[in-house]
């Protein structure tokens, strides 16, 4: 795993008028995890994107150890993985298949590897299936799997355990107490809290404007 620490100073980011982020700090370390909370259009997902590099804030900094990432976005890409609301699959290809397009175009693995992973997340009865097929809870899960596969020290999971079961919250959980036990970071943005029982824990509560 990394070394590496992630920090935000002073991030600030507009929507035409809407200031949707407002002077935001933030550190975490390997081995941590930041927690972020609040309602619906607080900017949970806006924090996110920005810190992965898809946004691009209007005021602030983020560094990975002490660099700015914009001096190397490739480079900060290659040891993170962001997941969003929606899983990253294409309709017409199986589970399988999406993870060694999605996660192969950014490192070689084997099938060992690949199927380790589907086997983890519970889906290798259905990993040949079409992924308009599976259910959206099946989707998650094959999403989780690539999240694992990409073995990336930092993890930035937008409601994880969206459409997820118990027994698909509780895999999460323990995927997430795992990494940062190994010495990975996690920046999750949860609307539901999940039950991390052996994890340094950071919270960032974001409201409303």
């Amino acid at each position: 795993m990394s070394r590496r620490s992630i920090k935000a100073e002073q991030l600030h980011l507009w929507r035409g008028v809407n200031h949707v982020l407002c002077g935001i700090d933030l550190c975490v370390s390997p081995g941590e995890m930041l927690v972020v909370t609040g309602a619906n259009g607080s900017g949970k997902t806006s924090l996110l994107r920005t810190l992965c590099g898809l946004v691009h804030p209007e005021e602030g900094r983020i560094l990975w150890g002490e660099q700015n990432v914009r001096q190397d976005l490739p480079q900060f890409h290659s040891e993170l993985v962001y997941l969003g609301h929606e899983p990253p699959l294409k309709g017409d290809l199986s589970a399988r298949e999406n993870l060694r397009y999605w996660v192969g175009m950014r490192r070689t693995f084997t099938t060992s590897e690949l199927d380790a992973a589907l086997i983890r997340v519970g889906a290798g009865g259905w990993s040949e299936q079409p992924a308009r097929t599976l259910s959206a809870g099946q989707k998650r899960r094959v999403a989780i799997a690539g999240v694992v596969l990409f073995a990336a020290p930092l993890w930035l999971l937008d409601e994880p355990a969206t459409n997820l079961d118990v027994d698909g919250q509780r895999l999460v959980s323990n995927l997430i107490e795992e990494h940062v036990t190994a010495g990975g970071l996690v920046i999750a943005a949860l609307h539901h809290e999940l039950n991390l029982k052996s994890v340094a824990t950071q919270r960032l509560e974001l409201s409303s404007r």
